[in-house]
């Protein structure tokens, strides 16, 4: 069997994987990058980019629906064929490019994913990879049900490149993916019903922000049902028979396509870590400060598929600069993760940075909380947005903000003002101070402290 000899084999070529692969380029090392999916990582094929692209005309058309009869004579039509379209000119060229732009630096490309055949040695394409370090970067796929008939299960994947929308949908899961496609597909035109084992959508977001997001999801038309657990999935000729349990009695839905959306797990399986020595849990590779395996010493994991994650784009990228520290220049930097903002891009956006109310009155004597619905603003009227509110939590001695939640248009531009505060240690004070544009959105801030 061929033997090949790498400084640094990366499993995984997202952002977290490219960067380190770059990075002991540029320092000289000899450097493999493998992948068994398109190159370029989920965020850029098949996650937040193609996603955002999509949500692009369900704007426009939101846009046009709430100022009908104010200056616009008709809502806009969404074409769900004329969107893919578009939003393949995005994604469709991401693969080849990447590969290109790592071939050009001298990465050698592998597409398959490798296996452990102990500490320090790779099995892929049928040849045996010795590395001096190896890093996994392969991210998360999404989480499988256990249940007869998962098989007839889509995914986001599927969603994301859904020729044609189904009249009648349902999404097993009522976190971000599932209430993000939820808003698209039911502005789209067609009839949607969430499902989830907990007591409302968005379990980790502000719960009187979530109860405002649920009320108008359900004036778009979203049936919600809670405390629901998926028993089986029949496929019938067009039509999906789902069955579910909810307080020991057993329902069913009938549907025309049916979404697991219940969350995302790291993409370890395929690796056989265990004859690697790299320990893991359910959250992702054990690792140190470092982002090094804490079992072999060689392995080090970054991004999404670490035991460090967020399932955060930028978090990878910081990730993948660590590890290639610490291989170049042998452990030299700790992983230091500011406070970052999370996004919801429902419409409304649903916005999160900092403390939850939970944890500041749980942390600081006296803690201090701004919550509002706030649609009778300006700048919701302007765009007679129908949904606008916010909930700002400061230290009361200090007047430092510690957390900031918002729901309505533009939030997921907003938070980015309060993630810089929190981050600075800005009170109160300093944003009244702070001259922004106006009317502006970020403006608005002003009032919420």
């Amino acid at each position: 069997m061929e033997e090949k000899k790498f400084d640094v084999f990366v499993i995984g070529s997202g952002i977290a994987g490219q960067t380190v692969a770059k990075a002991c380029i540029e320092a000289g090392k000899k450097v493999a990058i493998a992948d068994n999916r398109e190159f370029g990582g989920t965020c850029s094929n098949r996650g937040c980019d193609p996603k955002k692209i999509l949500l692009s005309a369900i704007e426009a058309f939101e846009a046009t629906q709430n100022l009908t009869g104010k200056g616009i004579s008709k809502p806009a039509k969404i074409d769900w064929k004329q969107l893919q379209k578009f939003k393949k000119g995005f994604t469709s060229t991401i693969p080849a490019s990447t590969e290109k732009k790592l071939k050009e630096i001298g990465v050698k490309l592998f597409h398959q994913s490798p296996k452990f055949l102990d500490e320090q040695t790779l099995l892929v394409e049928g040849k045996k990879v010795i590395a001096s370090h190896i890093v996994i970067a392969t991210g998360q796929v999404p989480r499988t049900l256990s249940i007869p008939g998962a098989k007839h299960f889509e995914i986001s994947d599927d969603f994301l490149n859904l020729k044609k929308l189904s009249k009648r949908i349902v999404f097993v899961g009522a976190g971000y993916i599932g209430m993000e496609f939820a808003h698209m597909a039911a502005r789209a035109g067609a009839e949607v019903t969430v499902m989830d084992s907990g007591k409302r959508p968005l379990h980790s977001f502000d719960a009187d922000l979530v109860k405002e997001l649920k009320k108008y999801s359900e004036s778009l038309g979203i049936k919600f049902i809670f405390g629901a657990k998926p028993t089986a999935l029949k496929k019938k000729r067009k039509r999906f028979k789902l069955s579910y349990e909810v307080k020991g009695d057993e329902k069913i839905l009938e549907t025309y396509a049916v979404f697991n959306t219940t969350g995302r797990v790291p993409a370890l399986e395929s690796l056989d870590l265990e004859k690697g020595n790299v320990n893991f849990s359910d959250i992702g590779v054990e690792t140190n400060n470092f982002l090094q395996s804490t079992s072999n010493s060689i392995v080090y994991a970054c991004g999404d598929v670490s035991d460090k994650n967020l399932p955060l784009t930028p978090l990878s990228g910081r990730q993948g600069y660590v590890v290639a520290e610490n291989i170049l220049n042998g452990n030299s930097k700790n992983l230091e993760v500011p406070v970052i903002p999370s996004v919801v891009f429902t419409l409304p956006n649903l916005a999160s940075v900092g403390y939850s109310e939970e944890e500041a009155i749980s942390r600081y004597k006296n803690t201090k909380v701004n919550f509002q619905v706030a649609t009778g603003w300006f700048n919701a009227k302007r765009i007679n947005a129908p949904l606008y509110a916010y909930k700002i939590i400061m230290n009361k001695r200090t007047g430092e903000i510690v957390g900031a939640h918002l729901l309505g248009p533009d939030a997921g531009e907003t938070i980015n003002i309060f993630a810089m505060a929190i981050n600075n240690n800005m009170t109160d004070k300093d944003i009244k101070s702070t001259i922004f544009s106006y009317p502006s959105w970020i403006n608005d801030i002003k009032s919420m402290v």
